[in-house]
């Protein structure tokens, strides 16, 4: 699933496959859990969290893997050592099996984005 055509996060969550769901749902409830005060909205057929009407974070079901979209490039230079060893694109942390979604890693990115507004990239 590159693109979904859900309206809201919870048709996007019924749509991924089953043995990535609960992961999925996991990730949703931590963006909302950390991202207080940002909007959570679909763009580009993913799961997105806005502040101000910018995305910062968003995440997808890929067809090999479950991306993690952090769009902040200070964010991501702040942690190059814990990302160093990690699939990881410009903006998109990917992780190949569900079971290896790193939630403490995350938590940890999600708390620094919404530390404060940045640029996105």
């Amino acid at each position: 699933m590159v693109q979904s055509a859900a309206s809201d996060v919870d048709g996007y969550l019924a749509g991924v496959p089953e043995e990535r769901r609960a992961v999925l749902t996991e990730l949703r409830r931590l963006c909302r859990a950390e991202l207080v005060g940002f909007d959570e909205v679909m763009a580009y057929g993913m799961p997105a969290y806005e502040r101000d009407g910018t995305a910062e974070i968003a995440f997808a079901s890929q067809k090999q893997y479950i991306s993690f979209y952090l769009l902040r490039g200070d964010v991501r230079e702040a942690f190059g050592e814990r990302l160093a060893g990690q699939d990881m694109g410009k903006g998109c942390l990917r992780f190949r099996r569900p079971e290896r979604v790193d939630f403490g890693l995350l938590r940890d990115l999600l708390r620094a984005t919404a530390a404060r507004p940045g640029t996105v990239c």
